[in-house]
C-alpha cells in the first residue's frame, strides 16, 4: 500500500477544521459529540485516505462516547492500523493511526470484549462509513 503524504495546507483543505485537528494534529473530539454510525453492514474507512480500517461487525458499545471496535478490519494487528506510544496527558497509552496516511485515529486499550480483549477507541470524525453492497 502506497503512503499518502500531503502538506498541512492540502490536509486542511481536504479535511476541514475538526478532522484536521484530530487526524493531523493528534486531537480528540469530545465524547458523545459525533453522531452514531449506521448499523448496516459495511466498512469504516480513514477520512484522510480512504483505507479500510474497521468492519461494522467488530463495533461495540463501550459506553465511552466514542466509536469502539475490538479489532481492525482484517483482524491482523498492525496491517491497516498502526500503533505508537503516546506519553501525553501525564500517562502512557497506545495510540492508533492509519498505516497508509499516518492519520491519528484514537487509542487502543486492553479492556475490550472477546475475542481480542481490545478496545479501539476511535474518533468518529476520523472515519467515513462505506455500506456493504
Amino acid at each position: 500500500m502506497d503512503k499518502v503524504i500531503k502538506t498541512d495546507e492540502e490536509w486542511r483543505a481536504q479535511l476541514g477544521p475538526e478532522a484536521f485537528k484530530v487526524l493531523r494534529k493528534h486531537g480528540t473530539e469530545r465524547a458523545g459529540t459525533h453522531e452514531d454510525f449506521p448499523k448496516d453492514p459495511g466498512t469504516y474507512m480513514c477520512k484522510g485516505c480512504g483505507a479500510p480500517l474497521f468492519d461494522q461487525s467488530h463495533k461495540f458499545d463501550s459506553g465511552t462516547g466514542w466509536p469502539s471496535f475490538y479489532q481492525p478490519v482484517d483482524g491482523v494487528e498492525g496491517a491497516q492500523v498502526g500503533e505508537s506510544q503516546d506519553k501525553s496527558w501525564f500517562m502512557t497509552r497506545t495510540e492508533v493511526h492509519c498505516a497508509r496516511c499516518d492519520g491519528h485515529l484514537g487509542h487502543v486499550f486492553p479492556d475490550g470484549p472477546n475475542p481480542t480483549g481490545l478496545r479501539y477507541c476511535i474518533n468518529g470524525v476520523a472515519l467515513d462509513f462505506e455500506p456493504e453492497e
